[in-house]
């Protein structure tokens, strides 16, 4: 696993970077044997330090965790212990990923377990002070553009990727019919589903495990 650990204004010993290493190799190799990335960034939060944590398991799956505390090796355990719980809670779903039965597609669909290839833009903030960009019209400032890809997912499955991501939202193409999807946390605390294509549909129609 390729591991990188920043500071930001903070300075990182071996010591610290050591102590990552280890506990990161710890919690993610015991469910996927070996991730292929991890980034770690230590910067400073008011009086406290705020650890990041992201890992690349495979193609399309990010697992993230933050935490604060007021050391470094404080803030990074807790952050990994949060990685740990969102790993430990979807356990199963991991484990058994690449044996699961998938459901078939059909002439319209097509193959419903393909990726779609696609564009990821960041786009700028709006001044707080409301005052005008320059931009003609409502076009935003594109300050990023990447590409990614839209995984096959079930319902169950985009959920979890979700939580493991430590995202508000997720898009993914429902492997059920092919079309594309997005999940997303409510303030409530429930999650939202979006199914543009199947409006009539009910949520005990569909594969949702």
């Amino acid at each position: 696993m390729q591991l990188s650990v920043k500071g930001k204004q903070i300075d990182v010993g071996d010591a610290l970077r050591q102590h990552v290493e280890s506990a990161l190799a710890s919690i993610v190799e015991k469910y996927f044997g070996r991730a292929i990335e991890a980034h770690v960034v230590f910067s400073r939060e008011a009086h406290l330090l705020r650890s990041d944590i992201s890992v690349h398991v495979h193609r399309d799956m990010i697992i993230q965790g933050q935490a604060t505390a007021g050391d470094a090796y404080a803030a990074f355990d807790a952050a990994a212990g949060h990685i740990g719980k969102r790993i430990r809670r979807h356990k199963r779903r991991l484990t058994d990923h690449h044996g699961r039965v998938r459901d078939g597609g059909n002439a319209d669909t097509g193959d419903v377990d393909a990726t779609l290839a696609a564009r990821s833009y960041v786009l700028a903030a709006e001044p707080e002070d409301g005052s005008d960009t320059g931009e003609a019209g409502d076009q935003p400032v594109i300050v990023a553009e990447m590409a990614c890809e839209i995984p096959s997912l079930t319902v169950g499955e985009a959920v979890m990727r979700m939580d493991l991501a430590d995202v508000p939202s997720f898009i993914f193409r429902n492997r059920a019919h092919g079309g594309v999807n997005v999940v997303y946390r409510r303030r409530d605390g429930h999650i939202g589903w979006v199914d543009p294509g199947h409006t009539d549909a009910s949520l005990g129609s569909k594969d949702n495990s």
